[in-house]
């Protein structure tokens, strides 16, 4: 079985190798014939580069060995100067028609690297998308795409060619003398085995510096980001010195880099120093005792200065190899992970027709030692309107999160019109329900089309009448562009406000059977709350909603309400049968300040409330005849009140 097989991965998600050399392999096969084409045409060009100083020694052999100048020796120069010219057109041409493939095949090659990772990482789940920020995960893709790119750039234009001409160097040397070969071999061989070295005792200084660059960057993007709150406090200067401080670390790191860096240039010169010196001086050795005559001296000393000039930034290209190929791998480790989510093979897309939810004995925790659920069971009927209910960390949000399948339950079932969530597909799912955040995020689009991603095929009539439904096609029609104008990242040019009319007007074009609310109307004034909430009223009508509220008043009308108390529903009913009950509702209730949950979690554990709360819970409770909201008492009286601590509740 390979590393790809043992990986968890979803349906429909590319199967894309995890390690860094069979990650790039998956790259090339896909073009292997172009890329065998490009490294052919620069074996040609290398090895005509290379051969040039060959066709110029057959013909300095041959204008030396002539006794005296005439034309009838140069046209008998006619084949050893066609050589010259074929090799020079040779270097030219197959240069070009490589270049050719590579600036068609470059950027081909880098949108399939970010099309394929793009792909698997949609598959990813909430949680690792909570775990790793967006603008990271995003530039890991473009460094793997591009990193994937360079590194055969650096095999196929740099490493190749250099190994082309020294290979052919060597064999002209041996052919010219024995010895020449030998010694241009022995120091090749030194050469690039020291290169390689010290790249790799480089490479650390040279990621700590590009860490410290990375970490003065970061500092400037947080500072300017919060460069209002610097000013109002008068922190200028001080965030001054804090940059002062990270450039001054960054400099000890760089010129740790820079100083290693210049070593190695010491040893490239001074062997290069030694190559030319070498080469000439042996040269005129065998040539002064008539070993080699003048055509193979000029030969050996332009190939060494060849050799010189393909050589002499060897290190710095390993270096940069190993950083494209750390690109890579990094890359790889972050986004190839296995899918937490993954549908059954033989998932299925049934439409939910009536929206009938059940939990059977769920079991859930998003850690094994933070159990959040253990076995909770709720039935919700079809076209049911319910309220949660609960401080913070008492189960609402996973009880929602359960729902849209963000998270998996370790075990028993959660029922849509009796179809086990796991045998749907997750597309299929979430098709069919429709979310409103606390706080929805929008694309970076025009407000047409971020309202039109309910449903994409909805006609701009279609549109135009949900942001109508949703209050926010009047503030549209006042902006410049209306509803054509770009909203910002995640929406930043609107209001809160605005954007929450915004994603109910994206929810009601969708008209999914289920509703899930979160806090929809928490960013609206009152009077547009009120003016929404009756349409969403509409909305509902014929659908099962599930409505999260921390503002009880919106809440208090709809058909039932679960209230939660650490991973338990404490109580279930209406409006007017939990506060009948004088239980964790109750106290709830009597404790909001202008229909909020308070921020500390003490509630009254009996109904002794102020005369004010008294009146408070009377006038809501006018609403429902037949049910007492509180004892009655006599008036005046300041009735007194036990608390409990209910820090654990949500």
């Amino acid at each position: 079985m390979t590393i790809q097989e043992k990986i968890q991965r979803a349906p429909g998600a590319p199967a894309l190798p995890v390690t860094p050399f069979r990650f790039i392999w998956h790259f090339v096969s896909a073009y292997r014939w172009r890329y065998l084409a490009l490294i052919l045409c620069e074996t040609a060009t290398s090895t005509c580069g290379i051969m040039v100083p060959y066709a110029l020694n057959v013909i300095i052999k041959s204008v030396t060995g002539a006794k005296i100048h005439s034309m009838e020796l140069v046209a008998a120069l006619h084949a050893p100067l066609m050589l010259f010219i074929a090799l020079s057109a040779g270097e030219v041409i197959f240069g070009r028609i490589a270049g050719s493939i590579h600036i068609r095949l470059g950027p081909r090659q880098r949108q399939n690297v970010t099309r394929a990772v793009y792909h698997y990482l949609q598959y990813h789940s909430h949680r690792y998308f909570s775990n790793n920020f967006a603008g990271a995960v995003a530039h890991r893709i473009s460094e793997t795409s591009m990193g994937v790119t360079q590194t055969l750039w650096a095999i196929i234009t740099e490493f190749w060619p250099v190994a082309i001409v020294f290979s052919v160097s060597i064999v002209l040397l041996f052919h010219a003398h024995t010895q020449l070969g030998v010694f241009v071999s022995v120091w090749a061989f030194f050469f690039i085995g020291i290169s390689y070295l010290l790249a790799r005792r480089c490479q650390p200084y040279a990621l700590k510096a590009a860490a410290a660059r990375s970490e003065t960057t970061g500092k400037v993007v947080d500072s300017v980001t919060n460069l209002s709150s610097a000013r109002l406090f008068a922190r200028l200067g001080f965030e001054r010195e804090l940059l002062e401080q990270s450039l001054s670390s960054e400099l000890k790191a760089i010129r740790k880099s820079n100083g290693y860096n210049e070593r190695v240039r010491w040893f490239q010169f001074s062997a290069a120093a030694l190559l030319k010196v070498g080469v000439l001086y042996y040269s005129l050795t065998l040539w002064g005792k008539g070993e080699i005559g003048v055509g193979d001296f000029v030969m050996a000393v332009s190939l060494s200065l060849l050799i010189i000039n393909e050589a002499r930034n060897l290190s710095r290209r390993f270096l940069e190899f190993f950083e494209y190929i750390g690109n890579v791998a990094n890359g790889v480790q972050t986004i190839l992970r296995p899918h937490e989510l993954v549908d059954a093979l033989d998932a299925g897309s049934p439409i939910i027709r009536r929206g009938e939810i059940t939990f059977k004995d769920i079991e859930f925790g998003y850690t094994p030692d933070r159990k959040v659920f253990d076995k909770l069971n709720v039935h919700i009927p079809a076209g049911q309107r319910v309220g949660l209910v609960g401080f913070s960390g008492s189960g609402k949000s996973s009880f929602v999160s359960l729902i849209l399948r963000l998270f998996d339950r370790q075990s028993g079932q959660i029922l849509i019109d009796g179809i086990d969530i796991r045998d749907m597909r997750q597309e299929a799912l979430h098709a069919q329900l429709s979310l409103i955040p606390q706080d929805p995020s929008l694309f970076h689009r025009s407000l047409l089309d971020n309202i039109r991603y309910g449903r994409l095929d909805a006609t701009d009539e279609e549109v135009i009448d949900a942001a109508r439904k949703a209050y926010a096609h009047d503030f549209i029609m006042q902006i410049k562009e209306q509803y054509q104008s770009m909203v910002g990242e995640r929406g930043v040019k609107l209001s809160g406000g605005q954007r929450q009319r915004i994603a109910i007007a994206r929810v009601i074009l969708k008209d999914a059977p289920i509703l899930i609310l979160d806090e929809a109307t928490s960013s609206l004034d009152t009077v547009t709350e009120k003016a929404i909430q009756d349409t969403l009223d509409e909305v509902m009508k014929g659908k099962t909603v599930l409505v999260v509220a921390h503002r009880l008043s919106t809440i208090a009308h709809l058909d039932r309400i679960l209230v939660f108390e650490k991973g338990r529903i404490v109580e279930d009913g209406s409006h007017a049968q939990l506060l009948a009950k004088k239980g964790t509702y109750y106290q709830l209730w009597s404790k909001q300040s202008d229909g909020f949950l308070p921020d500390n979690s003490v509630v009254p554990v009996n109904g002794n409330v102020s005369d004010a709360q008294e009146d408070a819970l009377e006038q809501d409770d006018s609403e429902f005849p037949g049910q007492d909201a509180v004892d009655d008492a006599e008036p005046g009286r300041r009735r007194t009140c036990t608390y409990r601590d209910v820090s654990a509740l949500n």
